[in-house]
């Protein structure tokens, strides 16, 4: 086949590419560092934004637009989040072109330079609490609960289709709350739902968390995450949920009347997921024949592939149609491949690399036999069912699935998970990938040195307990300082 993946023992960064190019995902664009999304992929990312946003609204989120430009000033006035951007903002110093005297194009008009330069959106929270000294005097006016889908812009010299590019789509909440308990809750609610959205959409095991003070987002009091682990044994993080405190609000003074009659900062919370989320679904299931999508976000969930088309009668025709039809009335998204450009074995081949989760296949032969041959895009088995009753079969099939892939993950993620107690130990077990949970001493030192010397980092304190004694009290694997519990390492992308 044109269409062969470079096998994933061999070089799995050239698998993933190949992936993302071959299966029509994504494609490098003429401007550096940016990627075109093609029809297929987007409609994947469609699939995750309709139900996360639906899982928004349900929690009382409503959405908003915010301006892609944002004056330079407001990105000085919080120094934590201007420090932990400036090195990725791009900058917009005029607003002309105009024709080059000697004909050879355009060039930038330098009488039109802008008095303050604008930055192209890396994230929205200074013109959003610029704005919402507006919308808030009292605690009347809170809490506000927004969300904005758009994209933004960190200039990365060192780019990957989904992963890691110079723009990309996401989603950012930003509320505004009357006290801390509040915007506290706020901010773990998010994280409880970007993680339900992951294992049950997605089908990818997370490991939630805190950041380390050093990881942590900048301007935030806290910021919490969900970590997955690939198929290569290194962590993404997977999304990630803010507890800024009244950090943005004491940079843009926004205060508000409390129920006492006094004034006091609005508490406020951050939170997003990116496109970076396509990244962790390709590297969680897929193989060395393509694509594996999970059921819940597969643009389509059953392709029929019809054999001899040309030797169907209008009697099987209409059997097909009939199945179609009960199929799409129970949810179910269907695509009928009759198209004689292709043969069934290059379609076979090309639903494969796709992903689609479920291939019927059916041919005169078959309409005599009353059967349908199944197969599964999972575990690439096949078998012959029952004409009768194939669209409750298949229902319930890509109901099977969805928990499969899900289950297998689990499994690969929770193989991958080790205990150890020294430094010499660490070395040794973070080469074979996976999570590491050991001891620190919560210094910021410690922490850099073992990234220099591993290039692991903290992927979180869990929330949970994953060993039996990863919440007890312990000594640093590094310096032997008393540690208050262990941390989970990872190299990550």
């Amino acid at each position: 086949m044109a269409k062969e993946l470079t096998p994933r023992s061999e070089d799995y960064s050239q698998w993933y590419n190949d992936l993302v190019i071959k299966a029509d995902l994504a494609e490098n664009s003429a401007v550096r560092g940016c990627m075109v999304i093609k029809p297929y992929g987007y409609a994947i990312w469609e699939k995750m934004q309709r139900e996360l946003d639906r899982m928004f609204k349900e929690t009382g989120h409503v959405n908003a637009y915010f301006p892609l430009f944002i004056p330079k000033s407001f990105l000085s006035k919080e120094a934590d989040h201007v420090e932990g951007f400036a090195k990725e903002c791009a900058v917009v110093t005029h607003y002309r072109l105009k024709t080059n005297p000697d004909g050879s194009g355009v060039v930038v008009d330098p009488e039109a330079k802008l008095e303050e330069e604008l930055i192209v959106r890396p994230t929205s929270e200074t013109i959003i609490w610029n704005t919402y000294k507006n919308w808030i005097q009292s605690y009347r006016d809170l809490p506000i609960l927004c969300n904005q889908w758009a994209n933004v812009v960190r200039w990365e010299m060192r780019t990957r289709l989904f992963l890691r590019t110079a723009e990309f789509l996401w989603q950012e909440g930003h509320t505004a709350h009357e006290t801390y308990e509040e915007a506290e809750a706020e901010a773990q609610k998010m994280l409880k739902v970007y993680g339900d959205f992951v294992e049950n959409f997605m089908a990818v095991p997370v490991i939630k968390g805190v950041k380390s003070a050093t990881e942590r987002f900048a301007g935030a009091v806290d910021t919490y995450t969900i970590e997955a682990l690939m198929q290569d044994g290194k962590a993404l993080q997977s999304g990630t949920s803010h507890f800024l405190g009244q950090n943005f609000a004491k940079a843009f003074d926004v205060q508000f009347q409390t129920r006492e009659g006094k004034l006091d900062y609005v508490w406020a919370t951050s939170w997003g997921v990116s496109t970076r989320l396509m990244g962790a679904l390709i590297m969680s299931h897929s193989d060395d024949n393509g694509l594996v999508l999970p059921p819940n976000l597969a643009p389509i969930q059953v392709v029929i592939i019809p054999i001899a088309a040309k030797k169907l009668t209008d009697d099987m025709k209409a059997k097909i149609d009939a199945i179609i039809a009960n199929l799409k009335a129970l949810g179910i998204s269907v695509k009928y491949d009759d198209a004689d450009s292709k043969t069934p074995g290059w379609k076979f081949a090309e639903y494969e690399l796709k992903g689609v989760p479920v291939r019927l296949t059916v041919g005169p032969r078959d309409f005599e036999n009353g059967t349908i041959e199944v197969a599964r895009r999972d575990t690439l088995t096949k078998e012959n069912v029952s004409m009768d009753g194939i669209e409750n079969y298949v229902k319930n099939l890509l109901d099977e699935i969805q928990k499969n892939i899900f289950q297998k993950a689990l499994n690969y993620r929770n193989s991958m998970i080790k205990k150890v107690d020294t430094y010499e130990e660490f070395k040794v077990e973070i080469e074979k990938g996976g999570f590491i949970l050991a001891h620190w001493d919560g210094t910021a030192e410690t922490e850099a040195k073992v990234k220099e010397d591993t290039k692991a980092t903290i992927r979180c304190v869990p929330f949970d307990t994953y060993l039996d004694d990863d919440k007890e009290p312990g000594k640093c694997m590094v310096t032997g300082k008393p540690s208050k519990c262990r941390v989970l390492f990872a190299r990550a992308y």
